[in-house]
């Protein structure tokens, strides 16, 4: 029997942990969306790609 992969992608999941609330509830979180936005980034985080 195979063992399957280690990524096994949830929605969901992927919002609450990389999310924007998650990004601004904390100091290096809100400094990691201040960078992309100086950086021009089109897309801060997962959540705000829709």
């Amino acid at each position: 029997m195979k063992q399957k992969g280690t990524y096994q992608p949830k929605t969901k999941k992927r919002a609450r942990v990389h999310g924007f609330l998650k990004r601004m509830s904390t100091a290096l979180g809100r400094k990691v969306i201040k960078k992309r936005r100086v950086k021009g980034r089109k897309h801060l985080t997962i959540s705000s790609q829709k």
